[in-house]
């Protein structure tokens, strides 16, 4: 038989852990959710950042090679259009 003394020490840990574990789980989502907050703002300052100097590269591109890149166009080469590829590759 054990004695109501220890029930109560027993049960008492039990709530308090459970309660702690409770809390502890709160703070550490709430510290995963501001994490992964600030790392989605400092993402999106990259590709902003990415899409700025792609078209400042965009700009100072030549404007007009003269090829025609629209299949559906008599003036369409396909030849010109690959080469014209190739050249901006590399």
């Amino acid at each position: 038989m054990v004695s109501p003394t220890v029930n109560v020490a027993r049960y008492t840990a039990l709530f308090t852990g459970v309660v702690y574990g409770w809390y502890h789980r709160r703070q550490l989502q709430a510290d995963h959710d501001i994490q992964k907050q600030t790392h989605a703002v400092h993402e999106r300052k990259i590709l902003i950042a990415e899409a700025k100097e792609a078209y400042k590269k965009k700009l100072s591109a030549p404007k007009d090679s003269g090829v025609v890149t629209n299949p559906e166009d008599p003036r369409f080469d396909l030849e010109k259009l690959i080469a014209k590829w190739e050249a901006e590759s590399s």
